[in-house]
C-alpha cells in the first residue's frame, strides 16, 4: 500500500509538471507569435464558439500590441468574445476604455450597442432560461443600465444599423421593468400597503403605459384605492380599465 501511495504521488506531481510545462509552452508561443497570428488563432476560435479561448488570445494581443494596426479590431472582437463567455466584468470594461479613448472612430456605436447586450445578459440566470422560471421581481438595476446604453447609442447614433435591433430591445426592457413594477405592487397589495400599491400602479401608467402591464396596473390602482375608500380615485381607474381592457375580470 506505502509503495502505491508513493507511485500515486510521483505521478501527480510528473502530471502538474506537465502541466505547468504546457501552460508554460502555450504562454511562450503566445508570445514569439506574431500579431496577425494571434490573430488569426483567435478568429479560428471564435468561429468554432471557443470565446473563452478567443478572449485569452486577443487579451494578449492587446497588451502585447497595444498600438499595431490591429488593435481597434481587437479590442471589439475581444469586447464580443468577454459576452459570449459570460465575462461581463471585463466585457464592460473592455467597451468603456474603447469608447473612452475612440469616441470619433466608426465602430464606436458597435460598441455601445455591446454595452447595452452586455448590461442586459448581467440578468440572465440558467435556471430560470432552463425550466422558463418568470422572476420579475429580481432588481433590474443592470437592465435599467441596459435601456440607458441603447437610449444614447440611438440619441447619439440614430442612422447607426444597430438602432433598429436596439429600439426592439428597449420594448422588451420597458416590459421587463413595467412587470418588475407589477411585482412589487402585488408585494406591497399582500401586506394591504395600498398607499404603496396604488402609486406603483400610477408610476406605471406613467411610464410603462405602450407596456402589456397597463391592464394590471389599473386592477392594482382600482382595488387599492378601493381598500382605501378614495371613492372618486378608484372609479377613475375603473373608468379608464373599462375604455381600455373591457375583458377585465374586475369589471364582470
Amino acid at each position: 500500500m506505502r509503495k502505491r501511495v508513493v507511485t500515486f504521488i510521483i505521478l501527480t506531481s510528473l502530471g502538474l509538471t506537465a502541466c505547468s510545462s504546457s501552460d508554460d509552452d502555450q504562454r511562450d508561443l503566445i508570445a514569439n507569435q506574431g500579431a496577425n497570428a494571434l490573430y488569426q488563432q483567435a478568429k479560428q476560435d471564435m468561429e468554432v464558439g471557443n470565446f473563452s479561448a478567443a478572449a485569452q488570445t486577443l487579451s494578449a494581443i492587446d497588451s502585447q500590441y497595444p498600438f499595431g494596426e490591429l488593435s481597434h479590431q481587437v479590442q471589439l472582437d475581444l469586447m464580443y468574445s468577454y459576452y459570449k463567455s459570460g465575462n461581463s466584468e471585463q466585457a464592460l470594461a473592455t467597451i468603456d476604455r474603447f469608447i473612452r479613448l475612440n469616441p470619433n472612430h466608426s465602430d464606436v456605436d458597435y460598441a455601445m450597442f455591446m454595452r447595452g447586450l452586455t448590461n442586459m445578459g448581467r440578468e440572465r440566470n440558467f435556471l430560470q432560461g432552463l425550466f422558463n422560471i418568470d422572476r420579475a421581481d429580481r432588481d433590474p438595476s443592470a437592465t435599467r443600465e441596459a435601456f440607458e446604453d441603447f437610449r444614447r447609442l440611438l440619441e447619439r447614433h440614430p442612422d447607426s444599423k444597430y438602432a433598429a435591433d436596439a429600439k426592439q430591445r428597449m420594448v422588451a426592457i420597458k416590459d421587463r421593468l413595467a412587470r418588475y413594477e407589477v411585482a412589487v405592487a402585488r408585494f406591497y397589495m399582500r401586506r394591504k400597503a395600498w398607499v404603496a400599491a396604488a402609486n406603483r400602479g400610477r408610476y406605471i401608467i406613467e411610464y410603462y403605459n405602450d407596456t402589456s402591464q397597463t391592464q394590471q396596473a389599473l386592477e392594482i390602482m382600482v382595488e387599492s384605492y378601493d381598500n382605501m375608500g378614495l371613492e372618486q380615485l378608484k372609479q377613475n381607474s375603473l373608468d379608464t380599465l373599462s375604455i381600455n381592457f373591457p375583458q377585465s375580470a374586475l369589471l364582470q
